[in-house]
């Protein structure tokens, strides 16, 4: 299996969606997700930053989701699985806007 392949932690669980985390301090405005994912991101006409359009996706679009993840140069993306409760667990997820700052799990 391909590392693209691969489930998130825990996807053995129950049904869950992939929630979608972006770190606008670490963007560096290329806009290779937005380009290749405009259904999943967009980018800030004030400042050329990626910005999420949807905080959680379906399961189906995790492969699209990595691969955006993995065309970002600054590695600004982050995804992380989102249980039917909306909890994720994972640390800097503010659950308002899809945006953290600082540190995150890489999908590489």
């Amino acid at each position: 299996m391909r590392p693209t392949e691969e489930p998130l932690p825990g996807a053995a669980r129950s049904p869950a969606r992939v929630g979608i985390l972006v770190d606008r301090d670490t963007c560096v405005g290329s806009g290779a997700c937005a380009l290749f994912e405009p259904e999943f991101f967009d980018q800030s006409e004030e400042d050329g930053l990626v910005l999420p359009r949807v905080r959680e996706a379906a399961p189906e679009a995790l492969p699209a989701l990595r691969a955006a993840a993995s065309r970002c140069p600054a590695r600004a993306i982050s995804l992380s699985l989102v249980s039917l409760d909306g909890h994720d667990g994972q640390d800097g997820y503010d659950g308002q806007d899809g945006q953290t700052s600082g540190a995150r799990d890489r999908t590489d």
